[in-house]
């Protein structure tokens, strides 16, 4: 992997991680009903479901998912499913100060496993890794240390971008809480118009 490959999947990550897409809209919203430290667990969930998807895509059943795209349909509707749930959970919520019982009572495993449900059943994650990385690994030399590369450099910017928005979110506190459903109901409103974009328009 020459130099030049690698800024290229950098500038392609970049954009990506900037773009809001449904894990952000998660991490904004959780930033401001439970504070940006509890957003660090779902920003762990989403790396950790990138880690897993990324080492079976490449190593495993790229493959499969490319000659069974039924397989794709039903994570691609497993993640409508929750999506929509992420939107009613969040809608219903309203922000909370950082020493609210309620926060106390969401435990933190509750903010890993929603990151990890989101990307885990991402179609757009299972494909990214198996049409993406071959584009940038020279297979004749060291592919698996190639691999690491692409991968540690995906994860670390992709928990750097969560937690920017999450931080960046959290700034807007003051006024939320003069106006406390209304970032809510945006939030919910994007993931719901989000789950309706996927099940349009992504086929497969």
């Amino acid at each position: 992997m020459l130099p030049l490959e690698y800024f290229l999947y950098l500038q392609i990550i970049i954009f990506m991680f900037i773009t809001p897409g449904t894990p952000r809209i998660v991490i904004i919203s959780y930033s401001m009903n439970y504070g940006v430290k509890n957003c660090i667990w779902t920003a762990l969930g989403d790396v950790s479901a990138n880690i897993i998807q990324a080492t079976l895509v490449i190593f495993f059943i790229g493959t499969f998912f490319s000659d069974h795209p039924l397989f794709l349909n039903i994570f691609k509707w497993i993640g409508i499913i929750y999506i929509t749930y992420l939107a009613y959970d969040i809608y219903k919520s309203s922000p909370k100060s950082m020493n609210s019982k309620e926060i106390s009572q969401k435990k933190f495993f509750s903010f890993y496993k929603d990151g990890f449900l989101v990307a885990g059943t991402s179609p757009k994650a299972w494909m990214f890794f198996p049409f993406v990385f071959p584009q940038f690994i020279d297979f004749n030399e060291n592919y698996i240390a190639q691999f690491i590369i692409l991968l540690t450099t995906y994860v670390i910017l992709d928990f750097l971008s969560l937690i920017g928005y999450a931080l960046l979110a959290n700034k807007l506190i003051v006024w939320i809480k003069a106006n406390p459903k209304v970032i809510n109901t945006i939030s919910a409103c994007v993931l719901i118009i989000i789950a309706i974009i996927i099940a349009l328009t992504q086929q497969y």
